[in-house]
């Protein structure tokens, strides 16, 4: 909470994370083990002046122990400090969206089918309210919320900086919860940035019965409060593959590029990289800042790329896949056994 600045800081006491603290107590890293990878969530969590000597130490240990270090959703920072390394290697990841929550109203004016979007949820009887999140953790009626919400995934669930379980851990946390005729339909958790005074949207979770319109209500009652309590940032987190950062070249290498090129348009039924942009642009971002993964080699290789996914599906990406596709075809037999497919809805994380 003293030095958290990248967005993704809060998470690292997240379930499944490792946490490494430097000699002189005054710095924390989170990260998951795999295939002698060291995949850190984001950055070191230390004041800005000690980022280098912190970066330093977590990487001399781990090469001592045998491992290579990848900083996975680093940010600007990180960033400036690694770019012109020779011993360094940086790929671009995506793009994260950014807003002030003061200026929040101004972007609803100007977006008629937002407004839209919301009248739509208000008209079907939603509400959204902020509940003291130390006192509901683990509440029943959001456990169902999220696991209706999981059955309709296309993968297993993952875990990392996209872990599904945080109502175990809402300590610090916003939580906002939609409700209808008061039943809970969705809810919505916001982890702290304390040294940019905002907030991470981290999950925004639709039941099953959770009417269109839903989430957006969701992220509007959230800005709104932050605005209110006099907060300054506030962002979705990473779209992954998201090409809307402005000014920054895509210099990945090329293997890469192909890759991930086609994991974009041809990954819709696993994870919909492409929806989940589009729903981030709509709210009207101003700004999209670049996200990276750097790592500590010269060249970022295919087995790095290997480790981050085995990160976020602690198991063997070859067997998530393989999860993924029995699932897949397991729940279009359930569509078709109840009469069809079900009605799309918009992909939001």
């Amino acid at each position: 909470m003293q030095h958290g600045w990248n967005a993704t800081a809060y998470q690292i006491i997240n379930p499944g994370m490792t946490l490494w603290f430097s000699a002189a107590g005054d710095a924390v890293i989170g990260f998951v083990p795999y295939r002698r990878v060291r995949v850190v969530a984001g950055a070191p969590v230390c004041s800005r002046e000690r980022l280098r000597e912190v970066a330093a130490e977590f990487e001399d240990e781990a090469a001592r122990a045998g491992f290579r270090v990848c900083y996975f959703g680093a940010e600007a920072r990180v960033e400036a400090l690694h770019k012109d390394s020779p011993r360094h290697s940086l790929v671009l990841l995506g793009a994260q969206p950014t807003w002030h929550p003061r200026d929040w109203p101004k972007t609803l004016a100007n977006h008629a089918s937002l407004r839209a979007q919301l009248n739509r949820a208000h008209n079907k009887g939603v509400s959204v309210d902020e509940w003291p999140a130390a006192e509901v953790a683990d509440h029943a009626e959001l456990r169902r919320c999220l696991k209706e919400w999981l059955a309709t995934r296309g993968l297993p669930p993952l875990h990392f900086l996209i872990e599904p379980e945080t109502l175990s851990h809402l300590s610090d946390r916003k939580l906002f919860v939609a409700r209808q005729a008061g039943e809970v339909v969705g809810f919505l958790v916001a982890s702290p940035v304390p040294q940019r005074h905002g907030w991470l949207v981290e999950q925004i979770v639709r039941g099953r019965r959770a009417p269109n319109g839903t989430a957006e209500l969701l992220i509007d009652a959230a800005v709104r409060a932050m605005a209110s309590d006099g907060f300054e940032f506030v962002t979705m987190g990473l779209a992954p593959l998201s090409r809307r950062a402005k000014g920054v070249r895509d210099n990945n290498p090329r293997w890469l590029r192909f890759v991930l090129g086609r994991v974009r348009d041809h990954g819709r039924r696993f994870y919909n990289f492409e929806g989940l942009d589009n729903f981030k642009a709509k709210f009207q971002p101003e700004r999209w800042d670049p996200v990276y993964a750097i790592v500590n080699e010269p060249r970022f290789s295919l087995s790095m790329l290997y480790a981050i996914a085995g990160a976020f599906g602690r198991t063997s990406p070859l067997a998530l896949v393989a999860r993924a596709i029995f699932r897949g075809v397991a729940t279009e037999a359930r569509w078709l056994w109840n009469g069809g497919l079900p009605e799309a809805k918009s992909v939001i994380r």
